[in-house]
């Protein structure tokens, strides 16, 4: 099965809504992909971004590995949701949704990767804010020369 690394990094986000009554906002992020077979809802989660408040900065790095097909269609969304940590539940900020293909289209003008900004959403309501995010698209590989890769270089992709 043909398969690529999808990697992108969390930059920040700005001018979220503050959530919180009392005490500071503290962000994070939890990362998916959904609507491709391979995706199976699987969710990656940022650091919490303890300062920043309704302006958290993470650059933080997540890798996935996703079929091909997940690339070509527009069915698959990458999805980021951003939530406020507090001690009686996280509660939520609000999400981008993007289709994968049509990310992987605009970053092969520019060599398969871009930086972009995504409005952050809450539920029908306009933008709460701006996230920024940097991602890249591997080349095509075989699934058996990925697991190859990361027997040999211990990479984690999970």
């Amino acid at each position: 099965m043909d398969c690529r690394k999808f990697e992108i990094t969390l930059i920040s986000a700005t001018d979220l809504e503050n959530v919180r009554i009392l005490g500071k906002m503290k962000v994070h992020a939890r990362v998916s992909l959904s609507g491709g077979a391979a995706a199976n809802g699987f969710e990656k989660r940022s650091p919490t971004d303890k300062h920043g408040e309704t302006n958290p900065a993470w650059n933080h790095t997540m890798r996935f590995a996703i079929s091909e097909s997940m690339v070509e269609n527009f069915n698959t969304m990458l999805v980021v949701k951003l939530y406020c940590k507090r001690k009686l539940g996280d509660r939520y900020v609000g999400e981008i949704h993007t289709p994968v293909k049509e990310l992987f289209d605009f970053a092969r003008s520019s060599g398969g990767s871009a930086v972009v900004c995504f409005p952050v959403q809450q539920g029908c309501v306009n933008s709460q804010g701006m996230l920024r995010f940097s991602y890249k698209f591997g080349e095509k590989i075989m699934i058996d020369k990925l697991l190859l890769a990361e027997s040999v270089a211990g990479l984690n992709l999970a």
